[in-house]
């Protein structure tokens, strides 16, 4: 057991060293320019100046001034980071040098020491097909990294996915706006894609939400290896197919295709801001494309 618990804080360590020194030297000033604008106090109304944004125009003041005034905004010093974590049983599948748990873990990491140096709140919500835990928002580095061992040495009392439970649980617990990263392969049955958009739309009326998709090239396209069984990660069931015959394959890049172009339609619908990273890419690269989108 105590070798157990060393071996994991030896993850935590090997994980916050590359991670905050990400954060540190790339991540911070990208994470506070493209989400600071996200966390504004009403000020005061003052008169329009020429190159004022039109879209802050108090349209009720302007009337009653019969001059055009705009709403000003403070930046409040404090945002609150959610991570909004997959812990289904998909994410141990990695067939490159990662699982999908490692990247998701890095990813993370990563978000959660940017926002620490930008003296943010943050705070975590595991899920798998119901809400498995949750962390409320908090400060520090002691705090982050309580969230990596748990995000590391979780078991989850469920293996399946229903996107929609941390939307909800998010729309209900956190009152406050926040900054929501979704970290999650999205896979989830189709029958549940319509709750998933439902809760997503009420959710990202009132936080800033994010989408990373991680997946792994074997989620996408099967190899041509002959009879081989093969196991669904999330309800066990097992099945032998033959990956030599290439309608198979077609199928199987196919049903990908049209989960991916589902899923980029549910959260464009939503204007939920999202990349995708595989297991066997940089998620750098990833990252400050999406911070620099915003």
């Amino acid at each position: 057991m105590e070798s157990d618990s060393s071996d994991i804080l030896r993850q935590v360590r090997k994980i916050e060293i590359k991670t905050r020194g990400l954060s540190n030297d790339i991540f911070a000033g990208h994470y506070h320019s493209a989400f600071k604008g996200r966390g504004m106090a009403f000020s005061e109304v003052r008169e329009y100046r020429v190159g004022d944004d039109v879209r802050d125009i108090d349209w009720n003041v302007t009337a009653r001034s019969r001059s055009p005034h705009i709403k000003v905004y403070e930046e409040e010093r404090e945002l609150t980071m959610m991570l909004l974590v997959d812990v289904s049983g998909s994410r141990m599948f990695g067939t490159a040098d990662k699982l999908k748990k490692n990247v998701i873990t890095e990813i993370a990491a990563v978000l959660a020491f940017s926002a620490t140096e930008n003296n943010d709140k943050v705070g975590c919500i595991l899920f798998s097909d119901r809400i498995e835990k949750f962390i409320p928002p908090k400060k520090g580095r002691s705090h982050i990294l309580m969230i990596i061992r748990e995000l590391i040495e979780f078991v989850p009392q469920h293996g399946g996915t229903a996107l929609s439970e941390p939307f909800r649980y998010l729309t209900n617990v956190l009152k406050k706006r926040c900054t929501a990263f979704v970290l999650s392969d999205f896979m989830e049955p189709e029958e549940d894609r319509k709750r998933f958009e439902d809760a997503l739309k009420i959710a990202s009326g009132k936080h800033d939400i994010v989408g990373i998709r991680v997946y792994d090239r074997r989620d996408a396209e099967l190899p041509d290896v002959g009879i081989m069984e093969v196991q669904d990660a999330e309800t066990g069931r097992k099945m032998w197919i033959d990956t030599s015959l290439a309608a198979l394959r077609d199928h199987y890049r196919g049903e990908w295709e049209r989960l991916s172009r589902e899923t980029a339609s549910v959260l464009n619908r939503s204007r939920v801001d999202n990349v995708s990273v595989a297991t066997d890419e940089d998620y750098v690269k990833a990252l400050i494309k999406l911070f620099n989108r915003r």
